[in-house]
């Protein structure tokens, strides 16, 4: 079975059970300042499971396209993406535990076929704010005992604390800033029984060991509270069902391998990859790894090109650049100069694709031509880096990760180079230096989420609502081609991308300040309501570049002077924004202008 037809099934399923299938979010999030990217699949649903009613209804499904930074260091051990989808269905305050448990079961063992002497499950132990969950414990072993499977706590259902079975973007319940929801959790896990344990990874083997013998292929988060300011939680109004499950991992299930680079999701990649470099996949452990990230990183590399991301030294920009450039130093190191030949592993990731409407004809050659430009300025880097290596008599751990980090030379091409010259690598100190830029990263990424999961603060609503107001007076001054290519909203500033060919004059900006403000001044109502997709872009509202919205949309209307699809917040009025400004207009790549601008 294939990751498309996986992939189908799965939404049919759903579906066939009363849910609405709805279409991917962009990688990049339009109305939620606190992360960088799309990393879940509740992502784009959190409005909804904080109570704001969904266009499309209670019971939803879909394939969520994610990148996760956090696991790039990860791509190399077989079971490590940085981009992936997870399949995701959600229950807004409608069905609970046991239809939701019950369900996943069936999918994985009728559907999927899955062997269910294979499947082990995890659930919340409980900890002292919260009760063990025995009610997903029943359901389980109910289930278990109908196909003869005697599934008994602490073997094939494996009660985890906090840190492995409760739920939230930002961790364990301490960890959960106000205002984020959470709940337990119940994993689920293939064994691939061919697999022995290894006993680095501690005596006993579970579902959660890390030997490689079980793999994680869903997760059901059951979303039930909210974090108060003072630390206690409260239930929400309507418990709420998440369910995430990669696509990636279940194909491996499915494959018995756990290997999720030998899945059609990937393999038409390695198989380019060896013609390349004239190498097999499975020659040797460190060459695999190599073949995994470059594998990886160009697929999410496309992915992000294609959502409108361009290399850069910030943001999104910067995690691009990352990728982009370790996977030209992995594939130079399977084959010397085979670095301009990345550009070849494009059109095997978008045949991948074919038929999930990802991609359109025109997205190979603008994907194609970012990479050959970001190569091209990373050649001359890499010239320098090795320049600086040929001159550095003895290398320590320090040096070796600046290499790293400065020149994306990665630790065993490095050590390769020096174990030419007999000098061994204080693996010890790179490891303290590779630590430091962790927890710093970690740092970056805390301030980058500021006000809980969705930022719904007072300030942020207000520039959220002034955006739209800056949409349509962007149009009204510069003219009809300007749709919004991107944007991002702190408690501080609003960010807003758009096509244009040349910078703004100081009367332009002066004039789209002019026509924002006066709508303030006019204090004109906020309005939504529940519109039919293409009737609402038919009667000109606006839509942001790329977007795939479901069949039943919110749209927003402000008096009428602008009207958009969106999922919100928006204050009411606008006499409550203040004074409008444009701080900011820059150019991010080519074609694409930005603005910065403040509310006081």
């Amino acid at each position: 079975m294939t990751g498309s037809e996986i992939r189908q099934k799965y939404l049919d399923f759903f579906e066939k059970r009363g849910h609405k299938i709805v279409p991917s979010s962009s990688l990049v999030p339009e109305n939620d300042p606190s992360t960088l990217f799309t990393s879940s699949g509740m992502q784009p649903m959190v409005p909804y499971l904080l109570g704001q009613p969904h266009p499309e209804g209670t019971r939803l499904t879909d394939s969520q396209k994610c990148i996760r930074t956090q696991d790039i260091e990860e791509v190399g051990d077989n079971r490590h993406d940085s981009f992936f989808e997870m399949l995701g269905n959600w229950s807004l305050g409608d069905y609970w535990k046991k239809e939701q448990i019950a369900w996943i079961f069936e999918f994985f063992t009728d559907e999927l076929n899955l062997d269910p002497h294979k499947l082990y499950v995890s659930v919340f132990s409980g900890n002292d704010q919260f009760d063990q969950d025995d009610e997903a414990i029943k359901i389980w072993q109910e289930l278990f005992n109908k196909h003869q499977i005697k599934a008994e706590i602490g073997d094939r259902i494996r009660p985890y604390g906090v840190d492995k079975n409760w739920w939230s973007r930002s961790g364990p319940p301490d960890k959960m800033p106000e205002g984020e929801p959470g709940g337990p959790s119940s994993e689920v896990f293939y064994e691939f029984t061919d697999i022995e344990h290894n006993p680095e990874y501690g005596k006993e083997c579970h579902p959660n060991c890390d030997c490689g013998r079980f793999l994680e292929i869903g997760n059901n988060v059951f979303m039930q509270f909210q974090k108060q300011a003072d630390g206690s939680f409260k239930e929400l109004p309507k418990k709420n069902v998440d369910f995430g499950g990669g696509l990636e991992r279940g194909a491996a299930a499915l494959n018995n391998d756990p290997d999720i680079f030998k899945t059609d999701l990937f393999w038409p990649i390695i198989q380019k990859l060896e013609t390349i470099t004239g190498l097999l996949y499975d020659e040797n452990k460190q060459k695999n790894a190599s073949f995994q990230i470059v594998a990886d990183h160009l697929r999410a590399s496309v992915f992000l090109i294609k959502d409108g991301v361009v290399p850069s030294n910030k943001l999104q920009g910067y995690v691009l650049r990352r990728l982009l450039r370790r996977a030209a130093v992995k594939i130079n190191s399977l084959k010397e100069d085979a670095m301009e030949q990345l550009t070849d592993l494009i059109g095997p990731v978008i045949s991948i694709y074919q038929g999930t409407g990802y991609f359109e004809d025109h997205d190979h050659q603008v994907i194609r031509q970012v990479i050959y430009e970001e190569l091209s300025k990373f050649s001359k880097t890499i010239t320098k880096g090795l320049k600086e290596i040929a001159k550095i008599p003895q290398i320590d751990g320090k040096l070796a990760f600046d290499l790293y980090q400065t020149y994306g030379f990665p630790l065993e091409i490095t050590t390769e180079l020096f174990l030419e010259k007999g000098q061994q690598i204080d693996l010890e100190q790179f490891e303290t230096e590779f630590k430091k830029h962790q927890e710093l990263s970690r740092s970056t990424s805390a301030g980058v989420f500021k006000g809980g999961l969705a930022d719904h603060s007072e300030e942020t609503t207000k520039l959220h609502t002034a955006t739209h107001l800056l949409n349509q007076a962007l149009h009204q001054v510069l003219g009809e081609h300007i749709i919004q290519r991107g944007s991002n909203i702190t408690a501080e500033r609003l960010r807003f991308d758009f096509p244009h060919p040349q910078k703004l004059t100081a009367e332009e900006i002066s004039q789209i300040e002019e026509v924002v403000n006066e709508q303030v001044k006019k204090d004109l109502p906020v309005t939504f309501q529940t519109e039919d997709r293409d009737q609402a872009l038919k009667s000109g509202a606006r839509a942001a570049f790329g977007e795939r919205y479901p069949d039943q949309v919110t749209v927003y209307s402000i008096g009428d002077f602008s009207k958009e699809i969106c999922g919100g917040p928006h204050v009411k009025q606008t006499g409550t924004l203040g004074q409008f400004k444009i701080t900011k207009e820059e150019a991010i790549s080519s074609g694409i202008r930005r603005i910065y601008a403040i509310l006081s």
